[in-house]
């Protein structure tokens, strides 16, 4: 007994078990890897893998975008008749808060309308008509710089319309009523 312990022992401490790969139940393939550096296999849809090769290569264009360095005036190819954009204004404003509510949910964007052009009342129903395609149109943005990018991309006249700055809200006191002070003394008299 005391030999094989002898021998064991001699072993551990010899050059050669320390150059030996210890034993391990797992996989030699994973052993050094850290499993959440691991990535996972790309998901592919299965049109993707059936498709002919120049189907793939189709895809792909389609799929592409297209830069444009410069600006370009869209107003030719967006088929508005050109009486109505040349001579119209735009309007881009943030719109007010309902007095209905008292919440500001519906406020925190900018909208951009065009001015009124003719309308005429219809003879058959009573109803307002017009021949303004562009009458009812509002878009909304993020910011006055998108509106201004997108007049400027079609080619429309347009102006801010910034809303009026609130007066900073002092806060009123109900005992103020009841002070008697000479500033807030009235006379009864």
């Amino acid at each position: 007994m005391f030999k094989a312990i002898s021998t064991t022992a001699r072993l551990s401490k010899s050059q050669i078990s320390r150059s030996l790969p210890a034993f391990s139940t797992g996989s030699s393939r994973y052993a050094s890897k850290d499993p959440s550096s691991r990535k996972e296999a790309p998901k592919i849809d299965t049109e993707t893998v059936i498709a002919l090769p120049e189907e793939a290569k189709e895809k792909q264009v389609y799929d592409s975008q297209i830069c444009v360095p410069t600006k370009v005036d869209l107003s030719p190819i967006t088929g508005v008749p050109e009486e109505h954009i040349r001579q119209r204004r735009v309007r881009i404003y943030q719109p007010p808060k309902n007095a209905m509510q008292s919440g500001t949910n519906n406020i925190h964007h900018w909208e951009m309308e065009f001015d009124t052009r003719q309308r005429w009342e219809n003879p058959l129903m009573g109803w307002t008509s017009t021949g303004d395609p562009l009458s009812n149109l509002k878009l909304q943005f993020a910011s006055p710089n998108e509106a201004i990018e997108h007049c400027e991309k079609n080619g429309w006249v347009w102006y801010l319309d910034c809303p009026k700055t609130e007066k900073a809200y002092k806060p009123k006191s109900y005992g103020i009523n009841f002070s008697w002070n000479r500033r807030t003394r009235v006379s009864t008299k």
